[in-house]
């Protein structure tokens, strides 16, 4: 568990209990608290339930995995659930709830997420002023949505890549097929946790910003997370539109396999059709011989071999 005190925006204790929250939030009238909790146990949020108010029904939202980010409203305070991403070989989520009261930010990790990042937006000299709890959600809500942008960024440039091995001559190779398959179905997972945050936070920041000074700042978060669907969308679109050019790449590449075939076939088939129906079976070199069998078969085998060798190499086989 991570614990944290501000008074007037400035950091005043850290570590604490959870049973110590209570008792600092009303010995400092003027302190806000943030408390994250990573993977707790039901004790734990009991405790927290019963000091601070908080609802059974977004308690059980805060245990269970994969709930959709959403904001909901309760009589003494708000529940909000979000999606933090972080972008490796595919996106990697951490699912982030959290309870907003008047006083107080407490938030419910379910997988392991770096705070080092949001500790340090908090405590920055440059950050915009503010000293409640408006603030802290704000400086959550901006790390995930700049978290949301960079991967989708990451995604389109990888790719750029996929697109310029897939616009060469012919189909593009099978491992370049596989990697376009894994970008689209990271697009699928990130669309999901980031096409609700522009209402999310247009609804946050409704709630806690109002026509307050902070209300540029969450606007601002809300056209980055707007940017970032914009280009998940344009994204998806973009390697649908190269996998279904190589499916039809993948299609007149057979068609001129299967007409060379049947040109092929078609030239066999002539001579095949006139000696069979002239009945010209002639004997062969070491006919009724011993060596002769050896000699057919030796044949046989070295025409079937370099048919093959050349199928194989014109990518046929």
């Amino acid at each position: 568990m991570t614990s944290r005190l501000y008074v007037n925006g400035r950091l005043t204790a850290e570590g604490f209990g959870i049973d110590e929250a209570g008792d600092r939030l009303r010995n400092e009238p003027d302190a806000v608290l943030w408390l994250d909790l990573d993977a707790p146990g039901a004790a734990d949020l009991a405790t927290l339930a019963e000091q601070f108010g908080l609802h059974p029904l977004a308690v059980e939202d805060a245990v269970q995995d994969h709930e959709r980010p959403k904001l909901d409203h309760y009589r003494n305070h708000l529940f909000l659930n979000v999606y933090a991403v972080e972008f490796d070989s595919e996106p990697r989520k951490t699912e982030i709830s959290a309870f907003i009261t008047p006083r107080a930010l407490i938030t419910v990790r379910k997988s392991p997420f770096d705070l080092t990042t949001l500790t340090r937006r908090w405590d920055d000299e440059e950050r915009p002023a503010g000293t409640g709890v408006d603030f802290l959600v704000y400086g959550l809500l901006d790390l995930v949505v700049d978290g949301q942008y960079r991967a989708a960024q990451r995604i389109d440039e990888l790719m750029d890549g996929v697109e310029d091995r897939m616009l060469g001559d012919g189909p593009a190779p099978r491992d370049v097929r596989r990697h376009g398959f894994v970008l689209r179905r990271g697009l699928a997972a990130l669309r999901r946790a980031v096409s609700p945050m522009p209402d999310v936070v247009r609804d946050v920041a409704k709630e806690l910003a109002g026509d307050g000074h902070l209300r540029p700042y969450y606007r601002d978060v809300e056209d980055h997370a707007r940017h970032a669907v914009d280009l998940i969308e344009h994204s998806r679109g973009r390697i649908t539109e190269l996998l279904d050019d190589d499916l039809a790449e993948q299609s007149n590449e057979l068609n001129v396999v299967t007409r060379k075939l049947a040109a092929w076939a078609a030239i066999i088939a002539i001579p095949t059709a006139l000696t069979g129906y002239f009945g010209q079976n002639l004997p062969y070199p070491g006919f009724e011989k011993w060596w002769g069998f050896l000699l057919s078969s030796a044949l046989i085998g070295v025409s079937a071999s370099g048919l093959y060798v050349y199928l194989k190499r014109r990518g046929w086989l």
